[in-house]
């Protein structure tokens, strides 16, 4: 019953991904605005995925010397977290954009704090391979 529940509503928010104009069926139309800055916000995610995946790609392209299993996992991790942030950041618009027609308190999130760890932590380590001279 939980998983059914949870499958439908991850369904009718990708329905809502692909149909933004649905969004303005609810409530009231808010502050332009807001609804503006929503989307720099929106767009500011976006060149993070952006970014992520140049990351990926400079990893494995300028890091030859760095033992293969290594960089493929620095590799895929950056690669998954820019598919990830430009997913996150079409869902995180969608329930702004919802609670602000809805005059509700904007949603919260731990995903900018779980994505500045993982890129902190991954920083951290390419560092070390760096000073350590395993990148070539």
């Amino acid at each position: 019953m939980i998983l059914t529940d949870g499958l439908r509503s991850a369904v009718a928010a990708v329905r809502l991904w692909c149909s933004p104009a649905r969004v303005r069926e609810e409530g009231t139309t808010p502050d332009y605005r807001f609804s503006l800055a929503n989307e720099r916000t929106f767009l500011a995610w976006l060149r993070t995925g952006l970014a992520l995946i140049g990351g990926g790609f400079a990893v494995d392209q300028f890091l030859p010397r760095l033992h293969p299993g290594v960089r493929l996992t620095f590799t895929v991790v950056l690669l998954a977290g820019g598919a990830l942030c430009a997913l996150r950041a079409l869902n995180h618009w969608v329930r702004c954009e919802r609670a602000m027609r809805r005059g509700e308190d904007l949603p919260v999130s731990r995903f900018p704090t779980a994505l500045a760890l993982a890129v902190g932590v991954l920083g951290v380590a390419v560092a070390v391979l760096v000073l350590l001279g395993w990148t070539g």
